[in-house]
């Protein structure tokens, strides 16, 4: 059983979180049959020879077949392993696809990447060693899935289901990974020798 971000204690007071939605979910997966029966069914229309319908018939046998389908999706056992990232100032919380939550503080967080991969975008976390990765709670499960990326093994999270989105979550990370902003270059007036 997945552990949700509210069964663990926040590491600080300033947090972030973000999270699969089901609403989210719905929402792709409605869009993405809405514009699957926008491409089919002119094709199919023509090679029926049409049905007789009026065209809004169709449109609304398109919702209720796509709003029922999305809803089952959104409710189905693959959608309820929910991934979570919590960000605040002590570091990083990953909880991905269902699995138990790790924790990095930013000091062993050697890269952060979130990236687009065909439809989806996938949060990857490279930390400085493996041996710095600390569970939240207990043992379970397992950590988040690993990879092995060029900068070493990193941890994998789906995010295209996430509230808020993966560009405010891009933000979010940019901030406390870059907490400073740089020093203007100093400007200094003409000596008169």
């Amino acid at each position: 059983m997945p552990i949700a971000p509210e069964e663990v204690e926040a590491p600080a007071g300033d947090t972030v979180l973000f999270r699969s939605s089901p609403a989210r979910t719905f929402v792709a997966v409605f869009a993405v049959l809405m514009v699957s029966y926008l491409l089919v069914s002119p094709i199919v229309g023509r090679l029926s020879q049409g049905s007789g319908d009026p065209w809004w018939v169709s449109a609304l046998e398109a919702v209720v077949v796509g709003a029922a389908v999305a809803g089952c999706y959104s409710l189905s056992a693959r959608a309820a392993l929910a991934t979570w990232v919590r960000v605040s100032a002590a570091g990083l919380e990953l909880a991905a696809q269902g699995s138990d939550p790790v924790m990095l503080a930013w000091a062993d967080v050697a890269a952060v990447t979130v990236r687009r991969s065909g439809l989806r975008t996938v949060l990857e976390v490279t930390p400085v060693d493996m041996d710095a990765v600390h569970p939240v709670q207990g043992s379970g499960t397992g950590g988040p899935a690993v990879t092995v990326t060029a900068r070493g093994p990193a941890f994998v999270a789906d995010l295209t289901q996430i509230w808020p989105g993966p560009r405010a979550l891009r933000r979010e990370l940019t901030r406390r990974l870059h907490p400073y902003p740089k020093p203007a270059a100093t400007v200094r007036p003409p000596q008169p020798w």
